[in-house]
């Protein structure tokens, strides 16, 4: 037996409270992008290793965990020559690469412009830390087949409605495009085969600093005595700043007229134009935005226009755009009041008959109650009262026997 029985590491049980209050806020999450028009859907947590192997989940896939193939022996062991060689499944890493598969298999049962909300856990073999685990809960919405911007200020109109329901009234949304930041690596004069690699180190920027993606720049062979200079103005423009004077040279003109016809569009949002914005995942083709929150440094959410995705599956393009909440670093934020769903629990002596117990609880339940618990009487009610409360229960009827549900004399916890 073992001294401690935990979970496995980067992963976590949820007490009733904790998974009460998980709760109510997916379903907020979920009933403001219903109001939307996203309909959602559900997809297994294994997909194929072609589907997760196939260059689209960048890092992400390193860190896919496998499953074994069935009836493995000795002498496959043997020929395997990788761990992948082993494995025909694994969990998801995400939800849109799942997206992306179900869509192409389901292309002809859905509408042309198909608006799916999924909120499922996904799971990353990556080292854990504060607020990153290996098992965690995404919520996404994607419209696939929309190939104009009325796909991303659907998209960032419903998630900035989703926040304000759920009070966090600071955030601000970050948004640049895929075609600014290749203007930006032209400008500085990286090879279009390093293009790539040069991203991943600009997208470092917020955790090594100016000087340190200098030099990883400079390591790839990127010249440029003002790089340092160049990067510092680009962390400082803002919609203002590069529409006041003449545009930069760095400055993709038609990427970022897309980006003030969203910022017209979105009167009420607050976005802010970030040049250094990169998104990590390869597959991002246009508009890119992450949600920024004070409290936090890293970002709430994001996603972005991934036009080439699905025509990896399908053999035809599909235009498509995304955004994904972090819902782990969401729900630590989320102040929650009073719930009307109170509960009542009814404590009763030892002696009462089963029959008569359950009876009573359907009664209640019939008449409207919507959780009735019931409770065999403690010697310390006080305290069994206070772990009730703590449960949700917010009152509660003594039953001694024999009583119907309209005699009970139903009272607060707290009296």
């Amino acid at each position: 037996m073992p001294s401690h029985v935990t979970p496995p590491r980067g992963m976590r049980d949820f007490l009733p409270a904790e998974k009460r209050r998980r709760e109510r806020v997916l379903s907020t999450i979920r009933d403001v992008y219903r109001s939307f028009g996203f309909d959602e859907i559900e997809t297994p947590v294994v997909e194929g290793t072609e589907y997760l192997h196939s260059g689209l989940g960048g890092d992400n896939e390193k860190q896919v965990f496998a499953v074994l193939r069935r009836g493995l022996d000795v002498e496959a062991l043997r020929a395997a020559g990788s761990p992948l060689d082993l494995a025909d499944l694994g969990l998801r890493f995400d939800l849109t690469v799942p997206l992306a598969r179900f869509y192409a298999s389901h292309r002809g049962e859905l509408p042309t412009v198909f608006r799916a909300v999924q909120v499922a856990p996904v799971w990353r073999a990556e080292k854990p830390q504060k607020g990153r685990y290996r098992q965690f809960v995404q919520c996404d919405i994607d419209i696939l087949g929309e190939a104009g911007p009325l796909a991303e200020i659907e998209l960032i109109s419903a998630t900035t409605a989703v926040l304000a329901q759920l009070g966090l009234t600071e955030t601000t949304i970050r948004v640049n495009d895929r075609r600014v930041l290749l203007g930006v690596l032209a400008h500085w004069g990286v090879p279009a085969e390093l293009t790539d690699r040069a991203l991943v180190e600009l997208d470092k920027l917020d955790k090594i600093g100016v000087e340190g993606v200098v030099a990883q720049l400079a390591a790839l062979g990127v010249e440029g005595g003002d790089l340092a200079a160049q990067l510092g103005q680009l962390g400082e423009a803002t919609w203002q700043s590069v529409t006041d004077a003449a545009p930069p040279a760095w400055l993709d003109r038609e990427a970022f007229g897309d980006l003030l016809a969203l910022r017209a569009a979105l009167p009420t949002a607050t976005l802010v134009f970030d040049p250094t914005l990169v998104r990590g995942m390869g597959y991002y083709t246009g508009t890119i935005f992450e949600v920024a929150h004070p409290d936090f440094a890293y970002s709430l959410g994001g996603g972005g226009r991934y036009d080439g995705m699905i025509g990896r599956f399908l053999g035809t393009d599909v235009p498509a755009a995304g955004f994904s909440l972090g819902f782990e670093r969401i729900v630590d934020l989320v102040e929650l009041g009073e719930h009307d769903d109170d509960g009542l629990a009814l404590v009763h002596d030892r002696g009462v008959p089963a029959v008569e117990l359950v009876s009573l609880q359907r009664e209640l339940l019939a008449a409207g109650e919507s959780r009735v618990r019931l409770v065999k009487r403690a010697k310390n009610l006080s305290n069994q009262l206070d772990g009730l409360a703590a449960a949700g229960f917010r009152r509660f009827a003594s039953v001694r026997g024999g009583e119907a549900a309209a005699d009970l004399s139903i009272r607060p916890v707290g009296d």
